[in-house]
């Protein structure tokens, strides 16, 4: 996989065709192997979204393409945590194609900015650091019309790029998919992957979402907004969300680096990890019937758990 050193990024391309043209797409589908108990009675592929491209890594892409396809953008303007995967990555492409954007963090970092932050200010982003009460306000309407007049020419993104445009860049990485496969698994936080997954399976293939949070009912009313009518093919498990979001327990920490050490590619503690670790666990409890053929989602995230 290419790496780009977060601090020396490509200068701007100023076109969305030459961006696209930089992406691994189709992402690859492979084989996945492992030695775990109950691995051996079915097959498994891992849907290697990660490797789209090393800053627009992973659901990021698919979640965004449609909304920059769609319109002629001049400014952005999003929402997320000191840390946030969506940010980085929109910031990275905002750069890249010469668009102003605003990045709304909760909390304030300007003492200590992370690295996903430095990333965002090389990138010329302008920070808005608000506190938890502002930024609860993200999805208020009269928060965000406040905000439209303030910049009257911007596309507002809602955090994570979870939005109805969404879904049809994410349906897009099901249609890729030329294996045959009867479950497919991918981690849970804002709705729209899992939402766009489910909107493009086949009549008789079925959505396990991970929940990576603490939301048991409000992370299934995040995916059902999006969904045009009520379907029954998909579930969350709620097992592993380890005490709530980025919350990583020494067994998952364990768990992600024996996961690196030994595995062809990376995961991370806060989305692939537990989806991950929820798998090898069901493996072991014998959730999956024998035979069942299962495609795990890598929604990418690596920079995440970056230390610089």
């Amino acid at each position: 996989m290419k790496t780009i050193d977060q601090k020396t990024a490509a200068p701007p391309l100023n076109s969305l065709e030459v961006l696209e043209k930089s992406l691994t797409l189709p992402s690859p589908l492979i084989p996945f192997c492992p030695s775990w108990h109950g691995a051996e009675s079915v097959s498994m592929w891992v849907k290697r979204d990660d490797m789209i491209h090393p800053v627009i890594s992973g659901n990021k892409w698919r979640k965004l393409a449609y909304a920059l396809r769609s319109n002629k953008i001049a400014e952005v303007i999003s929402f997320g945590g000191g840390f946030s995967n969506h940010l980085h990555a929109l910031g990275f492409v905002c750069y890249t194609l010469n668009i102003k954007f605003t990045a709304i963090i909760r909390g304030d970092y300007s003492a200590a900015p992370t690295p996903m932050i430095c990333d965002l200010v090389r990138w010329n982003t302008q920070i808005d650091y608000v506190n938890r009460l502002t930024y609860q306000k993200r999805n208020d309407e009269h928060y965000l019309a406040a905000l439209q007049i303030k910049h009257p020419h911007a596309t507002i993104i809602p955090e994570g790029g979870s939005q109805h445009a969404a879904l049809l860049g994410v349906q897009e990485l099901v249609h890729e998919i030329t294996t045959p496969f009867d479950v497919i698994m991918a981690p849970v936080a804002s709705g729209a992957t899992l939402a766009g997954i489910t909107s493009a399976l086949s009549e008789k293939q079925t959505a396990i979402g991970i929940g990576v949070l603490k939301g048991q009912g409000y992370l299934e009313s995040l995916v059902s907004q999006f969904l045009p009518h009520q379907m029954d093919n998909w579930t969350i498990n709620h097992n592993y969300h380890c005490g709530g979001y980025a919350k990583v327990p020494a067994t998952l920490a364990t768990f992600c680096e024996e996961f690196i050490q030994t595995m062809p590619f990376k995961i991370e503690p806060v989305y692939s990890g537990k989806v991950f670790w929820a798998l090898k666990n069901m493996l072991n409890e014998g959730f999956f019937a024998p035979g069942t053929k299962i495609v795990i989602v890598h929604t990418g995230g690596l920079q995440g758990a970056r230390k610089n």
